[in-house]
């Protein structure tokens, strides 16, 4: 028996219309992955100013919070040392609560410096 030598080459012709129809889906490929590139430079997307502005609201929300209540809590640890008639644990109390709150009003207001200065930073 004689073998028949086979052809390998196989000549595959690629029609015009696929390779055009290539090169459009690569062109919208390209432009569909820059898209988010496109809206970052076109200016913020809505989702994120709304969450940007709560952020604001809230922070500016805490800040008219935390004053008043600092007050109150540094009125009420005076008020404490002042009526305690000798009593070292009123007095303890009321230290550690005058120390506590302007602690935590400092630390509010720290807050709110180093966001600023980050947000500053960055846009």
């Amino acid at each position: 028996m004689k073998r028949k030598k086979i052809n390998i080459k196989n000549n595959i012709k690629i029609q015009p219309i696929f390779l055009y129809s290539l090169y459009i889906l690569i062109i919208f490929l390209i432009l569909l992955c820059s898209y988010s590139s496109i809206c970052f430079a076109l200016g913020d997307p809505k989702l994120i100013s709304t969450i940007n502005s709560a952020f604001k609201d809230i922070e500016s929300w805490i800040l008219k919070i935390a004053t008043p209540a600092a007050a109150v809590a540094v009125g009420t640890g005076v008020f404490m040392k002042k009526f305690s008639f000798g009593d070292e644990e009123k007095i303890r109390t009321g230290k550690k609560l005058i120390k506590g709150s302007l602690f935590s009003y400092a630390f509010i207001l720290a807050i709110d410096l180093i966001l600023s200065a980050i947000q500053s930073l960055v846009g």
